[in-house]
């Protein structure tokens, strides 16, 4: 697993997209007892993060491999592309999935309930 994008969350826990998709999270707290990872408790510290794509590194010196990190994160999900976000958009358009949607417009146009943007 490589790290792609890394995100601290104001209650100790890193949010996280690696490089094959996944999303989740991973709790720090349960590290701010070691000494290295003291000064993350203020939130202005825990802030100063660094990706190194197979590690974390905060300004502090405190660090994490990505070895532990999906050890003991929790996936809550898999992030797209912009190319898979067009062909679902595409799909459902083809499979008239949107067709409701576009003659209720469509009649709220008509019957001057429209604002202009």
């Amino acid at each position: 697993m490589k790290i792609v994008q890394l995100s601290p969350r104001p209650n100790g826990v890193l949010a996280i997209v690696s490089d094959d998709g996944r999303v989740g999270d991973f709790d720090v707290v349960p590290y701010f007892g070691y000494e290295a990872f003291e000064r993350l408790r203020d939130h202005d510290e825990f802030v100063k993060i660094h990706n190194g794509g197979y590690f974390v590194e905060w300004d502090c010196g405190a660090d994490l491999s990505v070895d532990t990190i999906e050890a003991k994160w929790q996936i809550i999900g898999h992030s797209i592309t912009v190319e898979e976000w067009d062909e679902r958009i595409e799909a459902d358009a083809r499979a008239g999935k949107f067709d409701a949607l576009a003659a209720e417009a469509l009649a709220e146009y008509h019957a001057g309930q429209a604002r202009e943007f």
